[in-house]
């Protein structure tokens, strides 16, 4: 497979992989109304998705070394279309929300699979182009699932948008089928290191390491409170944009997926504390053009938080893996766990603010969070700093 054939492909593996998880925001407004529940109500319910993203991220971490990757993906993929076509029924909201939870179990399952799979199976000299490739396709499924969903839902209805990701879901599954080798699980050598536990205590006791973990906590906090709570404003006055024009908005993610893969570069010439002040700098300039009155304000504030926080999430990314000199799979399930769960109390916390005291306060928030995650890049050391893992 070519170069540029194989990187297409990993990237539309990861686009199908978590198509599912932020497309439904796009749709909130016309969910908020079918439901007749408030915004955070119905934002919490649709944000649920990132529990069991941080479920399946601790569940790849402790049993991934037994898993064949192949089949985990495979699996997950092909299972995730059950809960994503169940939600066409227009449930109850507790079920809607435990239907979203078990789908983010699924995806977080295949996502960490995949990043094992490329860890393991791709020559050194194409590491970091398969690692862009797949961030890049999860940027991109930001941007596609949403105006897909949106675009859907103005045309079809709720209903037939589910379906819609049901057909995809089972896409990805089709895709793996016919791309992905068989492998067998985890090499042994990657097993010496005891049980799990014991390296998510050493991960845990490292400070740079628990650093990582937070500031993904931080990340995904500000980026879900954003572009939440952000379409009931462009919905409302003095905007009133339609739910059409709603997807079109997240063409503001577009810059993201070109300035994403270049973290790594940026990193090495930066260093990890200076490339994650620099993103969210970036991110934090973009807070006053949200509360602007123009369109065109708003959208460029929106276009730099997304290329702030992907940006910060990359670099993060990036370091738990170098900095972690066991077990990089038990880290990655860790900083997965905590980012996912940034998101989760980013949309549970902001949602009370946007209801209480509306989107100026939110948008506090957000750069409380932002903040928070600046901060804590003090904490992270530098990769000359960091001790090299041990021979295998």
């Amino acid at each position: 497979m070519s170069g540029v054939l194989r990187a297409f492909t990993i990237g539309l593996t990861a686009f199908l992989t978590v198509v599912d998880l932020f497309a439904t925001q796009a749709i909130l407004p016309a969910l908020t109304t079918a439901y007749g529940v408030t915004p955070a109500a119905m934002g919490l319910a649709v944000n649920a998705s990132t529990m069991g993203m941080a479920a399946g991220g601790l569940g790849v971490a402790l049993l991934g070394r037994r898993l064949d990757r192949r089949r985990g993906i495979l699996l997950s993929l092909a299972l995730l279309a059950v809960p994503t076509a169940l939600l066409a029924t227009m449930p109850s909201l507790p079920v809607f929300t435990a239907l979203r939870v078990v789908q983010g179990l699924f995806m977080s399952t295949a996502f960490g699979l995949t990043l094992a799979y490329l860890g393991e199976h791709v020559g050194p000299a194409d590491t970091a182009n398969a690692f862009a490739a797949y961030v890049t396709g999860n940027v991109a499924s930001n941007l596609f699932g949403r105006l897909l969903a949106a675009g859907v839902v103005d045309h079809l209805g709720l209903a037939a948008n589910f379906q819609v990701f049901a057909i995809l879901n089972l896409a990805g599954a089709a895709l793996v089928w016919f791309t992905v080798e068989r492998t067998p699980p985890m090499r042994a050598v990657n097993i010496s290191h005891g049980s799990p536990f014991s390296s998510w205590r050493r991960h845990l006791g490292n400070p740079g390491l628990r650093a990582a973990f937070a500031t993904g906590f931080a990340i995904l906090f500000a980026f879900i409170g954003t572009f939440t709570y952000v379409n009931f404003v462009l919905v409302g006055p003095p905007f009133a944009v339609g739910m059409m024009m709603l997807g079109v908005i997240y063409f503001v993610f577009l810059p993201s997926v070109i300035t994403t893969p270049l973290a790594g570069t940026v990193v090495r010439r930066l260093g990890t504390r200076s490339t994650l002040w620099l993103s969210f700098a970036v991110a934090a300039a973009g807070l006053p053009f949200l509360l602007g009155t123009g369109l065109s304000s708003v959208l460029l504030g929106l276009g730099l938080i997304a290329v702030g926080t992907f940006f910060a999430q990359a670099t993060a990314t990036g370091f738990v893996g170098r900095a972690a000199t066991i077990d990089r799979g038990a880290a990655s399930g860790l900083y997965l766990a905590s980012y996912f769960l940034g998101g989760l109390a980013g949309s549970a916390v902001l949602g009370e603010v946007f209801d209480r005291w509306g989107w100026t306060a939110c948008v506090i928030g957000i750069g409380a969070s932002l903040a928070l995650g600046a901060s804590l890049a003090a904490w992270l050391v530098e990769d000359r700093e960091i001790s090299p893992a041990p021979s295998r």
